[in-house]
């Protein structure tokens, strides 16, 4: 039974002032402000804001380092465990860290839940919700789509609600929108720290905070109560100037930085915007460019507090928290003479409209040389299908600009020639639209309404206008690219732009069309061009909450219970790992050397996978079946060692953990990048594997495998990795030593020729190192 409850609004405990002016509040008079429990949101009777303990939290830190703090700093030093004792080095320290909140999206947190169920505690220690937006396939349209996943899901949905139900968390159900564009519009808060299981939970950072991705193993400390564990980021500053106008959208500011960082210049840093250019964004716009920040590894990115953001939250009925904010501005943004380890520059005034792609996010062309670079590189120029929405574009404002261009495009008389879909972000955006009528614009010009979800921007698109294997061009508004991403086709050219450019391309049918200097033919062979899109930041009537789709737990959790089928293949119980057995490990086979790119979409794919998130036995089927092999260029093709016989990867890794045999995987750079979902490092884990060694890792990857009780390692040489071969046997020595910044050693046996050795270098710090010892970060914590 799924629970239904909402608390009254709690913006009657508050009322919101006409805020004029940004009000100002110095330390000094800190001591002034009464601390009044200030709700966190509209739904939770528990949660509150914590402004005043985070400034003097923060003061702490002053004293001690006695410098002016970027307005990220200002947040982490704000929510340390330990101000007085904390070391704090940037791109150095771990950090200890209490975050505000946590956010789990339904794929991910079948997992974390099992893991905070193992637990023992009777409710989680920080509020948390649980989001359904992963499960729902994109096939015919959204209200049919919807039907059939809850029917096909509705196992895992019930044990979600009745474990949320259970455990105190917050439960959104299928229907309801994706997470990130929930947690906008309902939880995120300016100068709050939120830890979320999903790579692009960096969304929120629209509205002042710092929302970061991460796997569910540590979403299950902070839900148990424990201090979460961050290596002290580095800061790289974005000055914005000018004001975006015409076809520029706020989404080419992320597209540009994405051309100038590439997917691995953010890993370790957090991006914070400034500058004159921040106050003409909306609160959306500035979500949109955080949330695509997870594109360049960014550990997350953010931008201070502006009557922007205290707009958007007046709009969503969160006018109390927009006060309280107010009266903290001054600790909601950097302060003067704050230093960043790296500057980028931006002017929106010359700032062109931007196509990324394909195959990779970092691939920046200004619209001004697509038509060439098409040409020259021989992409596909038919754009086969056009979509809008995914919870990096479907706000108010994107729907509005993409709708005036679709609307545009009628009034002479041309439709979609692509075919085009619509993916709202919330039941609260479809709503809205369809009662202020870009909808009825989008269905007129030949637009497919989909379900309020993640749908094809994950992969749950059961796409059939093409064969798999055809050469094809699809143009989108969402935030990720990589080769088969969206439609499981590698040979689908996936390019990603603003809603504006996507609506633009639909309607030429072509990619090398540029509207703001070509024209069309209308319905009557006239030429014509677009008219430069329009739209309103916030809607003037308001926004309409649409369906009630919000579960609040029951006031006697006592009485729901939760279960597990011994017989589901949906869901397992989990069962610990192993504790490691105290010695260094020789003899290992090379599982796969991995040749390329080597995403999350490649170790654990998404889409039809998805079902088997809850079940690790199942979902470990998928273990990098798309990787490349660099001994044969083949996916899914492994030499057995012992057999001689060639093999899935999962199947070899198998026989190996079967007969006892530890085995490694190599990797080149940037490896893990992409999605935060922790079964890449559960999969391995699982299947017998001792360690990932890699040129280098994607932050979330490298934290998920240390977790899981695996050895992420990474080549002190960077050119060993073009040395060893695949069938080469490796022994890893100094294992035993396992210490903080001293390396270990790989001592690599080749089927012909010489042994050789290199040195192998790591990022754990003495807990980290407990965690691997116990077999896992959860073992540890269990035998707190």
């Amino acid at each position: 039974m799924l629970l239904n409850a909402r608390l009254p609004s709690m913006g009657a405990l508050k009322s919101s002032a006409n805020i004029t002016r940004l009000a100002k509040i110095s330390s000094r008079s800190l001591a002034t402000i009464v601390e009044d429990k200030v709700p966190q949101n509209n739904w939770e009777n528990y949660s509150f804001l914590n402004y005043k303990k985070n400034v003097e939290t923060l003061n702490v830190v002053r004293e001690r380092l006695n410098r002016p703090f970027t307005f990220a700093e200002k947040i982490l030093y704000g929510h340390l465990d330990d101000p007085h004792g904390q070391d704090i080095e940037r791109g150095i320290s771990y950090l200890k860290l209490r975050p505000d909140r946590v956010a789990c999206q339904d794929a991910t947190a079948q997992m974390a839940i099992l893991q905070f169920m193992s637990a023992g505690m009777p409710q989680v220690a920080t509020p948390s919700t649980v989001h359904c937006d992963h499960l729902i396939e994109a096939q015919i349209g959204g209200e049919k789509d919807l039907a059939r996943a809850i029917d096909i899901n509705n196992e895992v949905y019930n044990f979600l609600a009745t474990a949320c139900a259970k455990y105190n968390i917050g439960f959104w159900r299928p229907g309801s929108g994706i997470i990130h564009q929930i947690v906008l519009e309902n939880y995120a808060f300016p100068g709050a720290l939120m830890i979320g299981t999903d790579s692009h939970t960096p969304n929120a950072g629209g509205l002042g905070m710092l929302a970061i991705g991460v796997g569910g193993a540590d979403a299950v400390d902070v839900m148990a109560g424990l201090p979460w564990e961050l290596k002290a980021p580095k800061i790289i500053g974005v000055k914005l100037t000018g004001k975006l106008s015409g076809w520029t959208a706020p989404k080419d500011i992320i597209l540009k930085v994405a051309g100038i960082l590439t997917v691995k210049g953010g890993t370790g840093a957090i991006v914070e915007y400034f500058g004159e250019g921040v106050d003409s964004l909306s609160c959306t716009g500035m979500a949109t460019i955080c949330n695509m920040g997870a594109e360049i590894g960014a550990t997350t990115s953010t931008f201070p507090y502006n009557m922007r953001m205290a707009d958007y939250l007046k709009a969503t009925k969160r006018g109390f928290v927009a006060e309280q904010a107010n009266l903290f501005a001054d600790h909601l943004k950097a302060d003067e003479g704050a230093e960043y380890d790296q500057l980028i520059e931006i002017d929106l005034n010359t700032l062109e409209p931007h196509v990324n792609g394909p195959f990779t996010p970092d691939l920046a062309t200004p619209i001004s040389k697509m038509k060439e670079a098409a040409v020259e590189n021989g992409w596909p120029t038919d754009v086969k299908v056009a979509l809008i929405g995914s919870c990096t574009n479907s706000s108010y404002e994107d729907m509005s600009r993409a709708a005036s261009i679709a609307q545009d495009a009628l009034n002479h008389g041309l439709k979609a020639q692509s075919l085009f879909t619509v993916t709202p972000g919330s039941e609260q955006i479809r709503a809205t639209i369809a009662r202020d009528g870009q909808l009825k614009v989008f269905e007129e010009f030949g637009g497919l309404l989909l379900a309020n979800a993640c749908g094809p921007c994950i992969g749950q698109w059961d796409r059939r206008d093409v064969k798999k294997g055809e050469k094809n061009t699809i143009v989108s508004s969402y935030n990720r690219n990589f080769t088969g991403r969206n439609d499981s086709n590698p040979a689908t050219h996936a390019f990603v732009t603003s809603p504006d450019l996507v609506t633009a391309f639909a309607i030429a049918g072509d990619l090398r069309f540029n509207p703001i200097t070509d024209t069309l033919k209308d319905q009557d062979g006239n030429e014509f061009m677009l008219a430069e899109p329009t739209g309103a930041g916030l809607p003037a009537l308001g926004y309409d909450p649409g369906s009630d789709t919000y579960q609040a737990p029951p006031e006697d959790r006592s009485v729901v219970s939760v279960a597990v089928a011994p017989t589901s293949d949906r869901l397992q119980v989990l069962k610990p790992f192993k504790p490691w057995d105290g010695s260094d490990a020789y003899n290992l086979p090379i599982l796969i050397k991995s040749k390329g790119k080597t995403t999350t979409d490649h170790i654990s794919q998404a889409g039809p996978w998805l079902k088997y998130r809850g079940h690790l036995e199942n979902i470990s089927n998928n273990y990098m079946i798309g990787a490349i092999n660099a001994e044969n260029d083949k996916a899914n093709t492994v030499k057995n060692v012992f057999t001689g016989d060639y093999a899935g990867v999962p199947d070899t890794a198998r026989y190996y953990r079967d007969h006892d045999q530890k085995w490694v995987v190599v990797g080149g750079d940037n490896f893990g990048e992409g999605s935060s979902r922790e079964h890449a490092a559960l999969e391995p884990r699982f299947l017998g594997g001792f360690a990932i060694i890699a040129k280098s890792f994607a932050r979330i990857h490298e934290t998920n495998l240390k977790k899981q009780g695996m050895l992420p390692l990474t080549f002190a040489d960077p050119s060993a990795y073009d040395k060893i071969n695949p069938d080469d046997n490796v022994d890893i020595i100094g294992v035993t030593s396992l210490a903080p910044g001293k390396n270990l050693t790989l001592v690599v046996h080749p089927k012909s020729g010489e042994v050789w050795e290199t040195e192998l270098a790591h990022t754990y710090n003495d807990e980290q190192i407990e965690w691997f010892k116990a077999g896992s970060a959860l073992n540890k914590m269990a035998a707190k």
